[in-house]
């Protein structure tokens, strides 16, 4: 009887699924708006899935390496506080235009000689029978630095220069010489009204000159210049002045800053081949795009350990960033939760990348990436390829063969990033090295094209409790902070900062125009513009910390320092000697 009911059970299983098909056919035949209303609903769906933002974005190689060291902890935290910090996908515009700063037009560089000082640099190159030769040092960006103030020393001490010999056996290890990164011959025409410029030291009197070999002190005055290196050029008639960088006062008499940007923005010409492929590389973004940004990453291991910041990988980065650290006796132990306070630190890929979303920058657009080896590798890049995935680098724009003429050559390879940064629409540095100064100023020579540098102290505070915000106070705060930071004119005071990077004395006043356009504009204008047009909720607090950081640069800058005796910076007593090192890992 049993065996029967189990029989009976197994046939009405098939049966009652027939009935169920032939019962919801009948229904869904009967009623073709039910359908309807069910595949209106799987659509909706569809949409909402595909127009939602992208997932909160998480450093994938901090979060590994927290994970691998038992920071499980750290790893719940985050997970609850990234659920309201969403990034969206796409930009927004906002009070101004992403791509231009709408005053540029008003300003302009001006570099050229006044007549008095015309004058005499024409008699003083008569009489001159003292030869200076530079021996620069650094990269390349720390060398155009000293070559470009050695030119101004020449004129001071009214000696006739040696084309500059560049740096061949520091950490960079770059064999090539001036003529093979920069067009000599232009060099020394360009600069011929201004200071006689040879080649190579040529014997005097039928006898070869050994030039005697000195260093000056960092910062050095041109009265410095007359006191120290005058006498001793007098009687040996060929002095070589080594580690030439940053050997010039910051503050100098505005004929005098003006022979530097002479050098710096008109002399100073890459090789035509160096050109020819930087343009190459230039057309291939803009064929991709009609604008596209370039980002000046530093983020190596050595520059990281020479920091001493913290960037959030656990036990296995303080190990391996403290035994590169440890290769330079003369650091001090560092503190990183201060360094980072203060805004020494680079920001992460990923702190770059919400940075540039928040100031409008959608997923659309194309990012040129200029950088040497990335601390932690693709893991470290995610984040920020996630935010913008069309991500570009001189190897993916060239072939391998293209670049073999300059790919043993880190100076070179440096010129080609430096041409496609100096050409991008929008310029984004992750650091204030070396490169990121030289462009800054020079984009505010030619137009004050978009330079951001950020604004590492406040933006410390804003990405730390970021997973706490929402998206929208996020980004408002970034846009707040980053007022005085986006290259438009007047936004730094003259004279702050490195010349180099804010040439006040080569930047003039269209008055007529700005007048006719009715334009007074200030960072605080911009700032209340932004309110209007992009309806930002910014308190007062917020807006008068974006006046002061404006108005009052690094309160660290050492920069407007007279020079230090050297003797002094490299017995490593105090701060002086350590910016040694640090301009040379900031090229």
């Amino acid at each position: 009887m049993k065996k029967k009911k189990r029989e009976t059970k197994r046939h009405n299983i098939p049966a009652a699924v027939l009935h169920w098909m032939l019962f919801t056919r009948y229904y869904l035949l009967q009623f073709p708006l039910l359908s309807a209303f069910f595949g209106f609903l799987l659509l909706l769906f569809a949409a909402f899935a595909f127009l939602s933002p992208l997932p909160p974005i998480i450093n994938h190689h901090n979060h590994s390496l927290q994970l691998k060291n038992g920071a499980k902890a750290e790893e719940s935290t985050l997970s609850k506080e990234t659920s309201s910090f969403r990034v969206p996908r796409s930009g927004w515009r906002l009070g101004r235009h992403l791509w231009s700063s709408r005053s540029s037009k008003f300003y302009y560089g001006c570099s050229n000689a006044s007549e008095s000082f015309e004058n005499v640099a024409a008699g003083r190159r008569k009489n001159s029978d003292r030869y200076l030769l530079i021996a620069t040092s650094g990269g390349l960006n720390q060398q155009r630095t000293g070559i470009t103030d050695g030119v101004v020393a020449a004129y001071i001490l009214n000696a006739i220069l040696v084309v500059p010999k560049l740096d061949q056996k520091s950490f960079w290890n770059d064999s090539s010489d001036f003529a093979q990164i920069f067009d000599v011959d232009w060099f020394i025409s360009f600069l011929s009204k201004d200071v006689t410029i040879i080649k190579q030291l040529h014997g005097r009197g039928g006898k070869a000159l050994n030039p005697y070999r000195m260093r000056v002190p960092r910062k050095c005055t041109p009265t410095c210049y007359l006191t120290k290196v005058l006498p001793v050029l007098n009687k040996k008639h060929a002095v070589q002045l080594g580690k030439f960088d940053y050997r010039l006062s910051n503050r100098l008499d505005p004929d005098l800053q003006k022979l530097r940007c002479r050098v710096n923005y008109h002399a100073l010409k890459f090789t035509d081949s160096i050109l020819e492929m930087g343009k190459k590389l230039v057309q291939r973004m803009r064929m991709k795009s009609e604008h596209f940004i370039a980002l000046h990453l530093r983020f190596e291991p050595d520059m990281l350990a020479f920091s001493g910041c913290y960037f959030g990988g656990g036990e296995k980065e303080r190990m391996e960033l403290g035994k590169i650290r440890r290769r330079w006796k003369s650091l001090h132990t560092s503190n990183p939760d201060k360094e980072r306070r203060q805004g020494r630190c680079p920001l992460t890929p990923e702190e770059v990348g919400l940075m540039l979303r928040a100031l409008g920058f959608g997923s659309d657009v194309h990012l040129y990436v200029a950088s040497g080896e990335v601390y932690g590798g693709e893991e470290t890049l995610a984040p920020l390829k996630a935010l913008f995935p069309n991500f570009h680098s001189k190897e993916t724009l060239a072939s391998m063969r293209e670049l073999a003429p300059f790919s043993s050559f880190s100076s070179r390879m440096a010129a080609l990033d430096f041409i496609v940064c100096d050409e991008s629409d929008v310029f984004s540095t992750n650091n204030n090295g070396n490169m990121a100064k030289i462009l800054a100023g020079r984009r505010r020579y030619f137009g004050h094209k978009p330079t951001i540098r950020p604004n590492a102290k406040k933006l410390y505070k804003l990405f730390m409790s970021r997973h706490n915000k929402t998206w929208e106070e996020f980004a408002s705060r970034v846009r707040t902070h980053q007022i005085g930071f986006m290259g438009e004119p007047n936004e730094v005071k003259p004279g702050r900062g490195e010349f180099h990077e804010n040439p006040s004395s080569c930047i003039c006043e269209d008055s007529a125009a700005k007048a006719r356009a009715g334009l007074t504009l200030t960072p605080q204008n911009l700032l209340d513009e932004s309110h209007k047009n992009g309806k930002e909720n910014i308190n007062k607090n917020e807006t008068s910390d974006v006046t002061d950081e404006h108005s009052i640069e690094d309160d660290q800058d050492l920069t407007d320092m007279d020079y230090v005796d050297h003797e002094t910076a490299i017995k490593g007593k105090g701060l002086p000697g350590e910016m040694l090192l640090e301009e040379f890992f900031s090229d």
